[in-house]
Formats: C-alpha cells, structure tokens, sequence
C-alpha cells in the first residue's frame, strides 16, 4: 500500500504541489511553503532473490507470502537497510526468510515497480540447507525451472530473464 506523504516531516506544515525549475526542466514536487522542505518521492530499492536449491536437484524455490492474498508463489524479497550492501542484504532476507544459506549470488537485472514506486534488484541465490520459513511467509513449494511460469510485474519478469539465460523460453500467466 502506498502511503501519501501530507504534512512536512521538518516543521509539520501542509505540504503543496510546487512546479519549480530542476537540472531536468520544470518538475513539480510536493513542497512545504513554510519552511521549503521537499518530498522528493524517490523509489525504494529492493531486493528479490530467484533461489536455486543446490541441494534439492537445482529446483528453484517460491514462496507464498502470509499476507497475500490467495495461492500465489513469488520470489523472495526484502528491503535493503542502511549501511548493507545489495548483497549482503539479499544474503540476510534469503536467511531470515527460509533460513537457507546462500553460497552464490549473480545479478540477474534491476526492475522498475512503478505501481509501488520501487526499483527492484534481482539477484540469482544458489543457497542450500533446511527450509524454515519466518512467519512473514506461508508457504514455499520447489519448482523445475522449465515448470515454473512467470507473472507480468517486476520479480515475475526478473524470473523470465533468469529462465532465458538458462534455455527456457518463459510462460506467462496474469496476475
């Protein structure tokens, strides 16, 4: 859910819709005309991992997460902290989210999310261990790359490009 930012988080004025000249031409960013605070509204960055199971046959894992509705199964993702590295923070959500340990990672590409105002990067984790999920997701079921079918929204098209690289020509199916 996406929150709407009101109020100026330096003096708690109201803020405004202000067209002003930037590098780029005219832009128009919520301002506060009290104290000329501005909410830049700049995309979150975070991380999605397509996880191969070294230990389970190369089978990728997806997870359902508790608070989706329905039986969808996604990629694992998570928000990068301060003071992380991309990997280093995809290494701890794969960690606190299935408990399994990553032992390679490969960027597979950077996504745009607009619908949630997010930047996603997609990394391939090649992890093994014992699956315990954290509470944040449901479920997890184990898929064969050439079974696994994609979504068309950011992690779901991350998911294609790893497929391609690997001789898999991707299906999609409607979110």
């Amino acid at each position: 859910m996406k929150q709407e930012v009101r109020f100026c988080t330096n003096c708690a004025g109201p803020l405004a819709l202000v067209e002003a000249q930037e590098d780029g031409g005219p832009k128009q960013r919520l301002r506060c005309p009290e104290c000329g605070w501005t909410h830049w509204n700049n995309p979150t960055p975070v991380l999605a991992a397509v996880i191969e199971c070294a230990d389970r046959d190369g089978r990728l894992l997806l997870a359902r997460n508790a608070a989706w509705p329905g039986k969808f199964f996604g990629l694992v993702t998570g928000f990068m902290e301060a003071g992380e590295t991309p990997e280093q923070g995809i290494r701890r959500e794969v960690a606190e989210e299935t408990s399994l340990e990553v032992e390679a990672l490969g960027l597979i590409g950077v996504y745009d999310f607009q619908r949630m105002n997010q930047v996603i990067i997609a990394y391939h984790a090649l992890a093994r261990g014992a699956v315990r999920l954290s509470p944040e997701l449901a479920e997890y079921k184990l898929f064969e790359p050439a079974r696994v079918r994609c979504w068309k929204a950011g992690t779901g098209y991350a998911l294609a490009d790893f497929l391609r690289a690997r001789g898999h020509e991707p299906e999609f199916f409607e979110v």
